[in-house]
């Protein structure tokens, strides 16, 4: 297919562009086959605007006479206007931006054809690969192994090749368990705590079904975790009545019976549709002008977005609980093991491990926990908060596991190597990008596209030292320690940095932080100054003691 069929106006002058806290802008609009450029051609002052069509979540048409409006709706929230003279011309462009935003071949979109203009220092696809995990896991204990077990994507689809398992269990047993957990996701290692030795396993829920089946292949690896004599927890991601009725339709828990060293806590963690529901009611929310306080504060309580923060990060608290104070290891699933367990086990690793809260660390869990691990980017980030179709299986799973990640940065502002813009960014590439880190629903689609050959990696871009500068946190220092977040409602703040960012102006806001990281460079200088005279003064007494002991 070609894209210039689709496109029935590919150009229009004299169209003026409507943004919030901007004036507007008349200019000359243009249409390729992956964005919208708005142009202004004022000689005082040049304006670009490019918008990627895959960015466009909803299109709305308004006619006054011969006046057409074209009111864009975006997959990052914000919306533009744009008045289109002519209605002939308003209509074709429109119905033109709705064929090139809903494109249904994933080999279309824009990764596939986007060339980058920067010099290629690393190649992203490459940098966070399980082999050097492996490798730093076998640094510090040997009870663990790399299996190829699932090299074709045969025994489990939404897994990648390689897996780290527990020694003491071979590829045939992990086959059996596969049979044994939803979708084949059999138990394996999200995180191994170096200070205890406790370990977290991930899976999807077990087969038990009304019938109570068991599968001793299943309790094996599952107790192979386990120090002799300790407990584990499983933490099920379900309310109770939830999971017992799974089991009524083939799914189920493990049950005490012949798990009798682990304890089963199950925890309110809301499934996709709801969040998505959530989403919308908080976007509603904030892109309310009314300026009535109770009618916001009546608004943002029924989105039930801040309780969803509550129960997930509360999650995360008991799993790192149990791992890092009771000296126990945790298996986390909820039904297929692709969203709400990726959620705490993610959440836990940044709550306990100081590495997560680095830069490459926090890409690196990314990759392990989200890319490779399964979660459904294609499935779940294809539409936003307002996409006018019927809804399927969007949910805004992974920006809720960004906001938790920043409400405790928030918590803890000189913990974490990054900034809020960094987060930010994920959210926005998750949606729409020009590179092919998150399209496909798995590593085995990833690898059907051939996206590391065929298209550019996010990490080799984010991770060139210039882009890397504008995602530092100048306050950081590195903490070893395990940090606690507070879940208490009165801890939680909305995100305004993705919410609101496109409904106020941030012209104040920018300047100020960029005063404070010219106050904090300032006194590092300062510091570098102090530490320098102190040297040179300790040098000096030395000389002098060195002179009066001297014949």
């Amino acid at each position: 297919m070609e894209f210039a069929e689709l496109i029935k106006t590919p150009r229009a002058d004299n169209v003026v562009l409507h943004r919030p806290f901007h004036l507007a802008v008349e200019g000359t609009l243009c249409l390729t086959g992956h964005h919208l450029i708005f142009s202004s051609r004022r000689k005082d002052n040049t304006e670009e605007l490019w918008l990627l069509h895959s960015n466009i979540d909803s299109i709305e048409k308004r006619f006054v006479g011969s006046l057409g409006t074209i009111v864009i709706r975006c997959k990052d929230l914000r919306i533009i206007q744009l008045d289109i003279p002519g209605m002939e011309e308003c209509l074709n462009i429109a119905s033109s931006i709705e064929a090139l935003s809903t494109l249904d071949s994933v080999t279309l979109m824009y990764p596939f054809f986007y060339r980058p203009m920067f010099e290629v220092l690393e190649d992203g696809w490459s940098s966070f690969l399980l082999e050097q995990e492996f490798e730093l896991l076998s640094s510090v204990t040997n009870e663990w192994r790399l299996s190829c077990v699932n090299k074709e994507f045969s025994v489990c689809p939404s897994y990648p090749p390689l897996v780290i398992v527990p020694k003491s269990v071979d590829d045939e047993a992990l086959r059996k368990v596969a049979l044994f957990r939803q979708g084949g996701r059999f138990p394996v290692l999200s995180y191994y705590h170096k200070k205890n030795g406790m370990a977290m396993m991930r899976s999807s829920q077990p087969l038990t079904g009304t019938n109570g089946r068991r599968c001793k292949e299943d309790e094996k690896l599952v107790n192979a975790t386990l120090r002799s004599g300790r407990r584990g927890f499983v933490i099920d991601t379900r309310p109770l009545t939830v999971a017992q009725q799974a089991r009524a339709k083939g799914g189920g828990f493990e049950q005490e019976v012949h798990y009798p060293q682990w304890r089963r806590i199950h925890k309110c963690i809301e499934r996709f549709n709801i969040l998505q529901e959530s989403f919308i009611k908080l976007v509603e929310a904030c892109n309310d002008q009314s300026h009535n306080m109770d009618r916001w504060l009546s608004k943002l309580e029924a989105s039930n977005w801040l309780t969803h923060i509550k129960e997930l990060l509360t999650a995360a608290c008991l799993a790192a609980q149990c791992i890092d104070r009771e000296g126990a290891s945790v298996l986390v699933h909820g039904s297929e093991g692709t969203d709400s367990t990726l959620q705490v086990t993610s959440l836990a690793q940044i709550i306990l491990d100081p590495r997560c809260r680095t830069i490459r660390g926090f890409e690196a869990l990314v990759v392990r926990e989200w890319l490779q691990a399964g979660h459904p980017f294609q499935q779940r980030c294809a539409q936003s908060a307002y996409s006018n179709s019927k809804q399927k299986w969007e949910a805004p799973v992974f920006l809720l596991f960004l906001e938790c990640v920043w409400q405790i940065h928030r918590q803890f502002p000189c913990s974490f190597e990054f900034n809020e813009h960094f987060l930010i960014l994920l959210f926005e590439h998750a949606y729409a990008s020009q590179f092919g880190t998150f399209l496909g629903n798995n590593e085995s689609e990833r690898a059907k596209l051939k996206l590391p050959q065929k298209t550019m990696s996010l990490w080799s871009w984010v991770n060139r030292p210039e882009e890397l500068s504008r995602f530092q946190n100048p306050l950081y220092e590195a903490n070893s320690l395990v940090i606690w977040p507070s879940v208490a409602p009165q801890s939680l703040q909305l995100w305004e940095g993705v919410f609101l960012r496109w409904n106020r102006t941030s012209r104040f806001l920018e300047e100020a932080e960029e005063e404070r990281i010219h106050i904090i460079k300032y006194n590092k200088e300062l510091q570098a100054k102090v530490n320098a005279l102190r040297r040179q003064l300790a040098e000096m007494e030395t000389d002098g003691e060195v002179q009066q002991d001297g014949p």
